[in-house]
């Protein structure tokens, strides 16, 4: 790797900080950081970190914000309360990159995003498409689903004994956050020049009958599968207070889980890091005593 920066964008979110913490650990250097809101990364700066303030909506305040940098991490960014502004700041973010003279940019996307049924796949295949059009080289991680999102959805299956979604007999090669993490930390730090594209995925790819045999299995409590339509999906959301629209994004997933976009399984963890992903049965072993006593709202 060449002296320059490596960059994090997005770096006070979840994934972002986990990212800085594995580069701090690698002593990969020097480090910046870009958020909105610098002061979110306090503990960061008083570890070396240059924390710089970047709005992915101001493209002339990108350059400043990525100068120095060779390699950048571009988390996707969380702007969806407005069609069209995640991928407009994104594509301005490539567009920054490219003015800047970074050489290699790792983008966090989705599997199968073009033509895909999920809501926001479109934003990540407009994206990876702006990337294969500029002059940068890349990495694409296309994360499956965060096993972590189980903190969400399991708890009501153990406490009702119906694991309910639209899925069919759709799969997901579910895989954590913290394997993400790793996985993006390896893709910025390894030096690896061209373009690639690889699906970050867990070890095995499982359907809601089995992640509810499963579920019950660790739990020792009765979970059955309830597969509905869709339709039913988005109104069971809205009645226990989501907002519509959010509903439906949320409901499109299923959409794509069932069509087989989240399906496939690879190595991609196991190579890039030299450790295996964890499994969704580890998972829930290793966070049993909080999915079973899940904090209250």
């Amino acid at each position: 790797m060449s002296n320059s920066a490596v960059l994090v964008t997005g770096a006070s979110g979840h994934l972002g900080r986990r990212v800085l913490e594995l580069l701090l650990e690698q002593k990969v250097g020097p480090i910046v950081a870009t958020t909105r809101t610098p002061d979110s990364l306090k503990d960061f700066a008083a570890k070396g970190v240059e924390v710089r303030r970047a709005d992915f909506d101001d493209e002339k305040s990108l350059a400043e914000a990525f100068r120095g940098v060779g390699r950048a991490l571009l988390i996707s960014t969380d702007s969806l309360d407005r069609p069209g502004r995640r991928l407009a700041q994104q594509k301005a973010a490539v567009r920054a990159f490219e003015a800047a003279g970074v050489e290699h940019v790792v983008y966090t996307s989705l599997p199968n995003p073009v033509g895909s049924p999920i809501l926001i796949a479109d934003d990540h295949a407009g994206t990876e498409a702006a990337l294969v059009s500029s002059r940068l080289d890349f990495t694409i991680l296309r994360n499956n689903l965060y096993t972590d999102m189980l903190f969400v959805w399991l708890p009501p299956a153990l406490a009702s004994g119906k694991l309910v979604d639209a899925r069919g007999d759709g799969a997901i090669a579910w895989v954590t956050r913290d394997d993400c993490a790793r996985a993006a930390a390896a893709a910025l730090g390894d030096g690896a020049k061209g373009r690639r594209t690889l699906d970050v995925t867990g070890p095995a790819a499982l359907t809601s009958k089995e992640l509810a045999a499963l579920a019950s299995d660790i739990f020792g409590r009765p979970i059955e599968h309830v597969s509905v339509p869709i339709e039913a999906l988005v109104q069971g959301m809205v009645d226990h207070g989501m907002p519509e629209p959010m509903a439906k994004t949320l409901a499109s997933f299923d959409k794509g889980i069932t069509k087989g976009d989240l399906a496939t399984v690879t190595d991609t963890v196991q190579r890039l890091t030299g450790r295996a992903p964890q499994s969704v049965r580890e998972f829930l072993v290793t966070n049993r005593a909080a999915l079973a006593s899940p904090p209250k709202a």
